[in-house]
């Protein structure tokens, strides 16, 4: 009998030149007011869609922040989502990527909950693919946050891989999630995995529920900005090579 293994569900390679392509991603905008200002975390930065921002180029799609005031922020930057575009249940997911330098940056590749079956966060659920701060150059995070685990209440089940040139080179941060855990790897190598307790319900692993993609270049914040922002560093740009969905 011929085994079959996992198939490219949803991809994007970055292939051409413009904008995002539409039929894959949305986005965020503005400063998240007024229901989470700052996007819950302070951050400093204003989400828009304008090329200076976010474009396709050479073969990578930039994300890229620039110090500059609007509507009231002090920088600007994109957040982009694959929601009602891409989201799925169980796979692997894998983003190759180049990530910003300085302190003040904090980038992240994360998914969140597509239909809040649960309610909101951290309820239903988030993934942290990848996650940067500026001010500790060298470790990249992988996280889930449930209603049990959590950074409010300092619960969060995170692992962590110092990963020398990923400021200087691209990179594959995924993720392999099945019914019962969930693997995080950089480059192929696991550095950290999270088991679903089976006495738990939803409140400890809400990730049977279809959930969605963001890559987002956050500017400060309570963890991004924790030793302050460097001033004298910007753009600073994430480089995505693509993003690929196996199921």
């Amino acid at each position: 009998m011929k085994v079959v293994g996992p198939r490219l569900v949803w991809s994007d390679e970055f292939n051409y030149a413009g904008s995002p392509d539409s039929t894959k991603w949305n986005y965020d905008l503005g400063d998240g007011c007024p229901n989470v200002c700052g996007w819950g975390n302070n951050e400093l930065e204003y989400y828009t869609k304008d090329s200076k921002n976010v474009r396709v180029q050479n073969g990578m799609l930039i994300i890229e922040a620039h110090k500059e005031e609007k509507s009231g922020k002090p920088y600007t930057s994109t957040r982009v989502v694959s929601k009602h575009k891409g989201d799925w249940l169980y796979g692997r997911i894998e983003v190759k990527a180049k990530l910003p330098r300085g302190k003040g940056t904090w980038p992240a590749i994360w998914m969140l909950s597509t239909d809040w079956k649960y309610g909101g966060w951290p309820e239903s659920g988030e993934i942290d693919i990848m996650e940067h701060v500026g001010f500790d150059p060298w470790v990249v995070h992988g996280t889930i946050h449930t209603e049990t685990y959590n950074h409010g209440k300092g619960t969060q089940k995170e692992g962590k891989i110092t990963v020398p040139t990923c400021m200087d080179e691209q990179h594959v941060y995924a993720i392999h999630w099945s019914e019962n855990k969930m693997d995080f790897l950089v480059d192929d190598t696991l550095y950290h995995s999270v088991n679903r307790d089976p006495k738990e319900d939803f409140k400890g692993w809400p990730f049977d529920q279809r959930f969605h993609l963001i890559m987002n270049l956050a500017v400060g914040g309570n963890w991004g900005g924790r030793q302050g922002v460097d001033d004298s560093i910007w753009p600073q740009r994430m480089e995505v090579d693509y993003v690929r969905v196996y199921q």
